[in-house]
């Protein structure tokens, strides 16, 4: 397992992290401490997850296996909220503590890691937002703070006005990135740094070197090989199944798969396992938030963060060459 390091956490950071969206929800909890046993065994301490995830038994679930095994000390542990509901978007002081505090009881913990807001709502200014964010690091409740799906411009406001006034900025961000151009939003107001539109974006990441934790770096699954070009309408109503094809299923994207086979044949490996590196190959500090399901594909996704890349691979395969 390769590390890097978030400013502000003392322990090291896996690069490949253990997402949890299919904890309580596809995988029950014996399954779900199965995996976790398994992951952590390879070398994975970093856990990201969510207050909305499985409606809160992600985080129950999370909670019970570090409680169950003593790992709570050992483990960067790293969650979400503030996200919008079908109602309102509920970027508020007050919706921000109320998740904060559901979380840290879910969670069996005093402290998270890495809180990152789960959404943006660039209609609100940024000051009472860092300002209530930084009375939760004051009480100890927050280690360190990002943004998930928060536009580079949003990023660098809020870090400019948490810097005048002394307050912690956001150390982490959390997009979308992967080799597939993310073409339309995989769940309402998600933010996507993949594809030509985002160049700007990138190069403002690789300037500043803020960890990213790109989150549906395999485009949920469209690399797995079970998509094709003539099968989409064979798929049902599978939410991970409709976000792939619709967020990712061009014909650009399936000659990008295309490319990752045909190199991964040449190198023995999978075309998931190519479109992974491509993202780890990247000149960004990036952490991958990836979501198997068993302890198989886990070491075929850090097998993957092995693999060195050149420069015409890279451009290659996402068609720059």
């Amino acid at each position: 397992m390769r590390y890097g390091e978030i400013p502000g956490i003392d322990k090291p950071i896996a690069r490949i992290v253990q997402g949890s969206t299919m904890i309580g929800s596809d995988l029950d909890e014996a399954e779900s401490f199965a995996l976790l046993d398994q992951v952590f065994e390879m070398g994975c301490n970093t856990i990201d997850t969510a207050h909305v995830y499985s409606q809160g038994n992600s985080e129950r679930i999370i909670g019970r296996w570090m409680h169950a095994r003593g790992l709570r000390d050992q483990i960067v542990l790293i969650t979400k909220g503030a996200a919008q509901s079908d109602d309102r978007r509920r970027m508020t002081p007050f919706d921000l503590a109320a998740d904060l505090h559901d979380s840290l009881a879910r969670l069996q913990t005093d402290t998270i890691d890495l809180y990152l807001l789960h959404r943006d709502d660039p209609t609100l200014p940024v000051a009472p937002i860092m300002d209530a964010l930084n009375e939760h690091v004051r009480a100890g409740k927050i280690r360190t703070i990002g943004a998930s799906n928060w536009s580079t411009q949003r990023i660098e406001a809020a870090n400019a006005y948490a810097r005048a006034n002394g307050l912690q900025p956001f150390v982490a961000s959390s997009p979308q990135f992967g080799l597939a151009d993310c073409v339309a939003e995989p769940w309402p107001l998600c933010l996507s740094i993949s594809g030509p539109r985002e160049v700007p974006a990138r190069a403002w990441y690789a300037q500043n070197q803020m960890p990213i934790l790109a989150w549906s770096p395999l485009a949920s699954g469209f690399f797995s090989g079970r998509f094709r070009r003539d099968n989409l309408h064979l798929f049902g109503e599978r939410e991970w199944d409709e976000v792939s094809i619709r967020a990712y299923a061009t014909e650009e994207n399936f000659q990008r798969l295309d490319r990752a086979a045909t190199l991964a044949a040449e190198k023995g490996l999978t075309a998931a396992q190519i479109a992974l590196a491509y993202v780890l190959n990247q000149p960004m500090n990036i952490f991958a938030a990836v979501g198997p399901h068993s302890g198989e594909k886990f070491r075929q996704n850090v097998e993957a963060a092995e693999l060195q890349l050149t420069s015409q691979e890279m451009d290659w395969l996402d068609l720059r060459a």
